[in-house]
């Protein structure tokens, strides 16, 4: 069990949060996509895209697996990195709640290498890739909870609505 960190909810947009890190619900492909994906990379600039194009170039060439994170430049973002997170999609058949667990604990790790003291995440594929919000925001804050946040002064989950706020405040210990 890690140190509890303070863990913060605000309904807003990811783009306009002024932390170290924010994290993207990233493609494997790092190229880009739709959500928050898109805008991201619409409001960071071609500077991201840039860096993302460069790891697939090197040693992501295949893309980046599911519940892996990687670092990039935050481009034109009030952030100073941007770390991509690629979420699992839902399936019925299959549990892959560790996947999504794994990109919340594999994004805090790369944001403490970076020194990163402060973090927000979004709600990871919730999107388009269909995870029930309320199971999501569970699987994300037991994630959070069970790493060791001692480096950071704020993790954030910024929720573009109403319901997913109140997915992850009811999902708060």
């Amino acid at each position: 069990m890690g140190v509890m960190a303070d863990i913060e909810l605000v309904r807003g947009d990811i783009t306009e949060q002024e932390v170290d890190v924010v994290v993207n619900a990233a493609n494997s492909s790092l190229l880009g996509g739709g959500g928050v994906d898109g805008a991201i990379h619409r409001k960071g600039g071609p500077e991201i895209l840039a860096e993302c194009r460069k790891l697939r170039a090197g040693h992501h060439g295949k893309g980046l697996k599911t519940g892996q994170a990687v670092a990039t430049t935050a481009g034109r973002l009030p952030a100073r990195w941007v770390v991509h997170a690629v979420g699992p999609v839902w399936s019925q058949a299959e549990d892959r709640s560790s996947l999504l667990a794994d990109c919340h604990r594999n994004s805090l790790a790369v944001a403490a290498e970076l020194g990163a003291a402060t973090i927000a995440f979004p709600a990871i594929s919730t999107g388009v890739y269909r995870w029930p919000v309320e199971d999501a925001a569970r699987i994300a804050i037991a994630a959070v909870n069970d790493s060791d946040t001692s480096r950071f002064s704020i993790i954030r989950f910024v929720l573009f609505d109403q319901r997913a706020y109140d997915a992850f405040h009811n999902a708060l210990p």
